[in-house]
């Protein structure tokens, strides 16, 4: 029975598609990773693909010892993958270009390894959905109704601490300012970081799949709240201490500081998750 171990062909094999896959797609990777460059929102790209190959990683000694086969499914999936490529490049399209590599790597691993291999390979391939930016369209559609909820909420809170404050639409008027909830209070770049921590997490951390799925859905209103956190906070300081602490230094703190709460209750939740079940198996 032959393993899954490297041989000249396999090499060859290995090299000749990572070369047209390479050629294929260069300029979809390079703007992808300046989209990771310059928008904050999906700074995270970098770290996808370390984190999608470490999940391989940690599979290597059950890849190498199981037995390959083809599949004819990959063929028409990696077949399906280029299609989208063609239709992105007439349209001028990003996103269908970039979901369509991860489409034909995916087709073309099913295709020279069978299914019992690719089934392993799956969430590793999976994840990699996370280093893709969103079309802005997509992207609005999200955001703009959470920043709307966010501004409703966090208004009707300092109301309730004894702020004077009035919204209006996504603008927030104090006494000795007014603050714009802005795609960055959102929510929407610490949902989008925090799913790809939880589904990371959930992978390496739970083998029962409604716990992996728990921690992955809270991952959403965990970052909604944590963004809630910070306009609310920025709001009470601005009302006593003038407009100076939403901008600059403060405002970046911010930032950081929101993500570090969504992320100490993201780990919270975990342990509570861990916890559960183990008393009853000892």
């Amino acid at each position: 029975m032959k393993s899954l171990r490297l041989d000249l062909t396999t090499v060859a094999g290995a090299g000749l598609f990572i070369a047209a896959f390479g050629l294929l797609y260069m300029q979809a990777i390079s703007g992808m990773v300046g989209d990771w460059n310059r928008d904050p929102n999906y700074s995270h790209g970098f770290l996808v693909p370390l984190i999608s190959g470490y999940f391989v990683w940690q599979k290597k000694d059950v890849l190498l010892a199981m037995t390959p086969s083809r599949s004819l499914l990959g063929l028409f999936l990696a077949l399906g993958g280029l299609a989208m490529f063609l239709v992105g490049s007439v349209a001028g399209e990003s996103f269908t270009i970039r979901m369509s590599m991860i489409v034909v790597l995916s087709g073309a691993l099913l295709f020279a390894l069978g299914w019992p291999i690719f089934r392993e390979l799956l969430l590793p391939l999976a994840f990699l959905v996370f280093m893709v930016p969103l079309p802005y369209i997509l992207y609005d559609t999200v955001a703009f109704p959470l920043r709307m909820m966010i501004t409703k909420y966090s208004v009707e809170i300092m109301k309730f601490l004894g702020v004077a404050v009035m919204r209006e639409g996504n603008i927030i008027h104090l006494t000795n300012t007014s603050l714009e909830v802005a795609d960055a209070c959102s929510g929407i770049r610490s949902i989008i970081s925090l799913l790809a921590l939880a589904t990371a997490m959930a992978y390496l951390f739970f083998k029962p799949m409604w716990k992996r799925i728990v921690l992955v859905a809270l991952a959403i209103p965990m970052a909604v709240f944590a963004n809630g956190v910070r306009v609310v906070g920025t709001g009470v300081l601005a009302s006593h201490f003038g407009p100076e602490v939403a901008q600059g230094f403060f405002h970046e703190f911010a930032g950081l500081a929101v993500f570090a709460l969504a992320m100490a209750m993201l780990v919270g939740a975990a342990g509570v998750l861990s916890r559960i079940g183990r008393s009853r198996h000892g």
